[in-house]
């Protein structure tokens, strides 16, 4: 297939590409290498991909409609992969204008594009930050999400209206993916496993919110991987059984789905500190605090329909994930510095 894949030089969007380019499909990747945070780490995870024939780099913004337009009546795409957006919770509320632009003015732009150029599937990252103000775990994708504590989250779960909408109207297959707090090499320095490790290494002080009692389902990034092509394989189509006096969230009459994609293993805060601590040999200090605002204490994600669906399982322990996170961030910390 010739697959799109916007965000190719970000974090999630570098293990997808490296999985459709090792099973030989054609990748076009787009991005518009941001300084959200160091475009350097961005071109690196390009230089990954860069070796492979059946891929080719376009520096672009999904909000640029014209441009997009163009690419998609070039490239024909079968199907995409859409995982830019602007990214982080905390950020959003300092910068709410650049969430809008790139999560809702470009995903329009992408819903556009697919809906006039014949995309079979479009699958899109959403996020776990979308259940918000819920606290019944494990968070299912059948109940509902109207309570966001972030604009982030607000833009993902109106990214799903907005496919929704595109899937009755048009009968454009369109998944969403819930990605449960994503880890591993290549990830990005505004992330806890970036932060605390660097800290740790520097001798510096890391903050601990919530005193370290806050819970989060740390997903291995080539889970996340595997599963996001597993559901690309998987076109979306409408449920029979959608009941519309008692409407399902995570399915419709229109070709549409939402999956969460998590390891459905918590873990506590200081916790995964600890391991991160002992893959790094070193021992951390710790700035203990309070709640920040947009933040959940839990998140644990209910995966049974993703596993029934495309047989997904998340594969990777929290100690071996971290033992493969800090030996990649070792070495790229001694290779740029």
């Amino acid at each position: 297939m010739k697959v799109l894949v916007t965000g190719a030089a970000g974090f999630i969007g570098l293990h997808v590409c490296l999985r459709l380019l090792g099973r030989g499909d054609e990748v076009v990747g787009l991005d518009n290498l941001n300084d959200y945070y160091d475009p350097q780490l961005k071109h690196a995870r390009l230089a990954c991909l860069a070796p492979y024939a059946n891929f080719r780099f376009e520096r672009l913004d999904v909000a640029d409609a014209a441009a997009l337009t163009r690419l998609f009546a070039a490239e024909k795409f079968a199907r995409v992969v859409h995982l830019a957006a602007q990214a982080g919770v905390r950020y959003s509320l300092a910068n709410p204008h650049a969430y809008v632009h790139s999560n809702l003015v470009g995903f329009a732009n992408v819903l556009e594009s697919c809906r006039h150029h014949s995309v079979e599937h479009l699958v899109y990252a959403s996020s776990s930050s979308v259940y918000g103000g819920n606290t019944r775990v494990p968070f299912s994708v059948h109940d509902s999400v109207d309570h966001p504590l972030s604009l982030y989250a607000a833009t993902k779960k109106a990214n799903e209206l907005m496919a929704h909408s595109y899937s009755h109207l048009f009968g454009l297959p369109t998944t969403g993916l819930r990605y449960f707090t994503v880890y591993g090499p290549w990830g990005r320095p505004d992330m806890s496993p970036w932060l605390f490790s660097e800290a740790i290494l520097a001798g510096r002080t890391i903050d601990v919110f919530n005193h370290g009692k806050m819970l989060r389902d740390f997903t291995y990034v080539d889970d996340i991987a595997e599963g996001t092509l597993r559901v690309l394989d998987r076109v979306a189509t409408p449920n029979p059984r959608f009941d519309s006096n008692q409407p399902d969230p995570g399915s419709s009459h229109a070709p549409y789905r939402v999956y969460n994609i998590g390891n459905q293993q918590p873990v506590e805060l200081l916790v995964f500190i600890a391991t991160i601590e002992r893959a790094l040999g070193r021992t951390a200090m710790k700035n203990y605090l309070p709640m920040q605002a947009g933040d959940v204490v839990a998140t644990c994600a209910d995966v049974d329909d993703l596993r029934a669906d495309v047989g997904f399982e998340p594969r990777t322990p929290l100690a071996d994930g971290i033992a493969r996170w800090a030996a990649w961030f070792s070495e790229y910390r001694a290779r740029t510095r």
